[in-house]
């Protein structure tokens, strides 16, 4: 197993044989109040399972099916919600960057930027968020090999980014359909940098169900299971309280109530695997 560089993002240290982190939170973010108590309860869990925790959620999605489909509260108002829950719970953020122009607020405020798979290949964006001083995570994109984020890491790197991340989320497969290929995590672990698998994303049903995406949440813990045994660094999870209620990703988001159990199982294998 290729070895990787270890460095932290917030106080969260990752990589190089490191044990196994998470990154979780719900899709978007629906309220101040909710996202308040999602990452409580999953910085509580992830600490039961000795699990170190970055939360996640998005100021805005701007990639929905439908342009009726919720997208956030907005850059200001995120932003605001994802330093309350920084400073109030002592626990690092990441969240997805769009646009070259939100680098500079955002990197004011979390401790990753997050690169979604649609945009993984613009080198405007990738090289200004490598120049922002936060660590990036770069997903990798459905319609890319893992080889193909070479170019992704060297672009990175050439902007003087010290602290990359890379998400394998799925390969388009067929219509409405994403496969995931455990040869990625090893191909793309060969640059160097710490590789996490987006396990929710990659059970999504783009498109699948008309004017929204579907999903089949119910295969996560297989999945993750093989991500784990297959070597990777870091966990993706989108996760919510009540998924069938969520503004956004809800069919292949993970119940609450299913990640301690998921992942006291996935320690035990990440210990077996990098011991």
């Amino acid at each position: 197993m290729f070895p990787t560089l270890e460095f932290n993002v917030g106080a969260v240290p990752v990589g190089g044989g490191r044990p196994l982190f998470l990154i979780a939170g719900p899709c978007v973010i629906e309220s101040p109040e909710h996202c308040l108590l999602m990452a409580e309860q999953l910085k509580a869990i992830s600490g039961r399972c000795g699990i170190p925790f970055i939360f996640k959620a998005s100021f805005d999605k701007a990639n929905r099916t439908s342009a009726s489909s919720y997208r956030g509260p907005g850059m200001r108002v995120g932003l605001g919600v994802l330093q309350s829950i920084r400073e109030e719970l002592q626990i690092p953020v990441l969240t997805d960057v769009h646009e070259v122009e939100q680098i500079d607020p955002v990197a004011e405020v979390v401790d990753c930027l997050q690169i979604p798979a649609f945009l993984c290949r613009q080198t405007d964006l990738l090289l200004a968020a490598g120049q922002s001083g936060r660590a990036v995570n770069v997903k990798k994109g459905q319609f890319l090999a893992p080889w193909d984020m070479e170019n992704v890491v060297r672009k990175l790197e050439g902007s003087g980014c010290q602290r990359v991340l890379l998400t394998e989320r799925g390969t388009s497969f067929g219509y409405n359909n994403l496969v995931v290929d455990m040869r990625s995590f090893p191909v793309m672990r060969q640059w160097g940098w710490p590789v996490v698998y987006d396990v929710t994303h990659s059970l999504q049903l783009p498109g699948g169900q008309g004017t929204a995406s579907g999903g089949q949440s119910q295969f996560i813990e297989h999945l993750a299971r093989a991500g784990a045994a297959a070597g990777i660094d870091g966990l993706f999870l989108e996760v919510h309280d009540d998924p069938v209620k969520a503004l956004s990703d809800g069919p292949n988001a993970l119940p609450l109530e299913r990640l301690e159990v998921l992942l006291r199982t996935l320690r035990r294998i990440d210990l077996i695997v990098k011991e």
